[in-house]
């Protein structure tokens, strides 16, 4: 494997089994995060794969990253647009700084980093991208009008870019997990999640490394005929 992949908020989570993932599958893999210096080199020196500190909020830093990552590993073929913040409250109790931050992060961080690679992506003719959205983006979540919002937006940006890279050999893809084992599902009291669980036709949480096989799909040439598709990874809990 020749290619080179980026996933943002790749640190942890489903960006870190992400990255295992495709470095794994013979990709040479970078990764982004907004985490400290200290958790950056922790992550590189666990696994080996390579971190860049930038906000994918911020359109010059993610032009800068991007030049830094292709510097180091040559031009990213597969992005996996991962990062992603809650700011939960009620729609009456929400600010609007509540709202600025999860969409600009979740949903024009998404834009940034695609806008940037984009124009590349179309003159090699080949290019991956597979943003990763939310059950919730699908289905709306009280206490989530930011965060559904902004999915939701991913999902309409994804059916547009796909139409667009698809005669330049540059599918667009999204998934939408459902309840994943990570560490901010885990940190919800447990009864909680047994509510969250008792939802789940399946009858479990998902694991991280379920929703990084289904990148791994999305990213190969197997995969070169689809584009546009939205891929539901809950376990039946919504059904679109």
């Amino acid at each position: 494997m020749s290619r080179t992949a980026l996933v943002t908020g790749g640190t942890r989570g489903i960006g870190k089994a992400t990255a295992l993932a495709l470095k794994e599958a013979g990709y040479r893999v970078a990764t982004n995060h907004v985490g400290s210096a200290e958790a950056s080199d922790a992550f590189t020196k666990e696994t080996g794969i390579p971190a860049w500190r930038w906000s994918v909020a911020d359109y010059d830093a993610c032009v800068a990253g991007v030049r830094a990552v292709e510097a180091a590993l040559g031009p990213v073929d597969v992005l996996v647009n991962n990062a992603g913040i809650t700011r939960d409250a009620m729609f009456h109790k929400m600010s609007p700084e509540d709202w600025r931050e999860v969409v600009d992060t979740n949903l024009s961080g998404v834009f940034n980093m695609s806008h940037v690679l984009w124009p590349a992506m179309r003159e090699r003719g080949f290019g991956r991208i597979i943003n990763i959205s939310s059950i919730n983006g699908q289905k709306g979540q009280a206490g989530q009008a930011n965060y559904s919002a902004a999915k939701a937006g991913v999902l309409g940006l994804t059916k547009a870019l796909a139409q667009e890279g698809a005669r330049m050999g540059v599918t667009v893809n999204a998934i939408c997990p459902g309840y994943i084992e990570t560490q901010m599902v885990m940190e919800v009291p447990e009864a909680v999640r047994e509510k969250i669980i008792a939802q789940i036709p399946i009858g479990r949480l998902g694991e991280v490394q379920e929703i990084a096989r289904s990148v791994l799909f999305l990213a190969s040439d197997e995969a070169g005929f689809i584009t546009g598709s939205t891929l539901s990874v809950n376990g039946g809990q919504y059904l679109a």
